[in-house]
């Protein structure tokens, strides 16, 4: 995996081959900020990454100079690899070793962004389930956004608050406001 842009562009980073994980592919990440980067000036967002695995997502928004980062997975060494990276590349980065639906609940913080990459074989009632509790919480100020990374062949569209999606490859962002 590597940062494509900012302050870091072309930073390669290995992760543990063992971490239960499956990174966002440059060509889907390229496509996805060259999206976000027309909407936000990321200095000056709230941004959270949940399921987020190796942090790619969060390395990359980093590096294009958000400030304000939490992520969130409930894998001990993703988090660890997280926090490692994240001093070693002087990322102001939150991590919380948590089961993301558990973080959810108890989270009182308001962000601009949302970006959720959850497994891609997680049943769709959970999908639903992440979505809605993010909007019953408030957790998204009002023009944020929630992204959800899922295979193509689920259709998140029918759902409430949902505003688009793009393709990437076998990779889709479902965009929710």
């Amino acid at each position: 995996m590597r940062i494509i842009s900012g302050t870091h562009k072309g930073k390669r980073l290995v992760a543990p081959k063992k971490l239960p994980v499956r990174p966002t592919t440059d060509f889907a990440k390229e496509g996805l900020f060259n999206i976000l980067r027309n909407r936000y000036h990321f200095s000056e967002i709230h941004f959270l990454d949940l399921f987020a695995g190796t942090g790619n997502i969060s390395y990359e928004i980093a590096s294009r100079g958000c400030e304000n980062i939490t992520c969130v997975d409930a894998d001990f060494g993703c988090v660890r690899y997280i926090k490692k990276t994240a001093e070693e590349l002087h990322f102001p980065i939150e991590t919380f070793k948590m089961d993301v639906f558990h973080f959810l609940e108890k989270s009182g913080q308001t962000y601009d962004l949302i970006f959720a990459d959850p497994p891609y074989d997680i049943d769709k009632d959970l999908l639903e389930l992440l979505i809605s509790k993010v909007f019953q919480k408030g957790l998204l100020k009002p023009s944020g956004v929630m992204i959800i990374e899922h295979p193509k062949h689920v259709d998140l569209s029918n759902l409430h608050h949902f505003i688009e999606n793009r393709k990437y490859g076998s990779s889709v962002f479902s965009f929710f406001s």
